[in-house]
């Protein structure tokens, strides 16, 4: 909703602004569909000659993020949590008991009670990957925790790509303008010998293409990069949240301390509190009892 938002506030002030100055709509709105073939197609065109089909399909994924906010709500961290918490439980307890579980997520009871969790492959191979390298028997815990830095590292460079490919193009974009305005500065000088009036509104017209690739690039793609890169950021926090908590596992920490590392260590918007994240293990506690 407050991309939404953002978005008419844009297109009020900007196109109001000129309106109350005395500016006249007519002109840009003849020019507007001509521009936008050039300029946007140009745009368009050099987005698919920069990246491959499926970094494109990638990017339009990607740009739901802007209205739609980060995936993950403050009650999926709490959920996260629980699951780590049985987990680490299981492994302490039984290590041959986890193997069902993370050999076979899908199948997994523990897993099933958080479909949303469940559905998504990443975290799903992030926890498994980890808790399995964990039953290796590592001589040096921190080993794993590097095998897990750079695989945030590169899941994190990946998610990115759209937000840069989007970048990019606003970059492109002011360029692209002036090429559009050049092209109408030609075709008026094709009809110098005009009347003035006739040759203000081609100039006029000419300068819509400059207008519309600056408006463009600093009103709607860039800050569609820019949304959609806080928006990954954010998202990255719930791996962040994993590798925390496995992490404090691998040097024999207390499950219940190791789950709370990982609630101090998530940011403060999404955090579950204290009490609602013990109520939830309580429950789980009672449930296994």
């Amino acid at each position: 909703m407050i991309g939404i938002i953002g978005i008419v506030v844009i297109f009020v002030m900007v196109f109001g602004g000129y309106m109350l100055a005395g500016g006249k709509l007519g002109i840009i709105l003849k020019s507007l569909p001509f521009e936008m073939i050039m300029i946007g197609g140009a745009a368009i065109g050099a987005f698919f000659l920069s990246n491959d089909l499926a970094s494109v399909k990638h990017a339009m994924k990607d740009i739901g993020k802007v209205f739609k906010g980060p995936r993950w709500k403050p009650s999926d961290y709490r959920d996260l949590l629980c699951l780590l918490f049985e987990l680490i439980r299981i492994a302490r307890a039984n290590p041959v008991a986890l193997e069902e579980h993370i050999e076979k997520p899908k199948e997994s009871t523990i897993f099933k009670r958080y479909p949303k969790i469940q559905q998504d492959h990443e975290t799903i191979d992030l926890i498994c990957d980890t808790l399995r390298a964990a039953s290796m028997n590592y001589d040096d815990p921190h080993q794993v925790e590097e095998v897990l830095d750079k695989r945030m590292e590169t899941a994190q460079h990946h998610a990115l790509h759209s937000s840069h490919a989007l970048q990019s193009m606003a970059d492109a974009l002011p360029a692209l303008g002036i090429v559009a305005a050049v092209l109408g500065v030609i075709k008026t000088m094709g009809s110098i010998d005009q009347p003035p009036e006739i040759l203000g509104k081609m100039i006029g017209g000419a300068l819509v293409g400059t207008f519309l690739g600056v408006f463009l690039a600093y009103g709607i793609v860039g800050p569609f990069a820019t949304r959609v890169k806080a928006v990954v950021e954010e998202d990255g926090h719930f791996y962040q949240l994993i590798r925390e908590v496995l992490v404090a596992n691998l040097h024999n920490h207390p499950a219940n301390i190791c789950i709370e590392v990982g609630r101090q260590n998530t940011p403060h918007a999404v955090r579950p509190s204290f009490a609602d994240l013990e109520d939830a293990l309580r429950t789980l506690k009672q449930e296994a009892a």
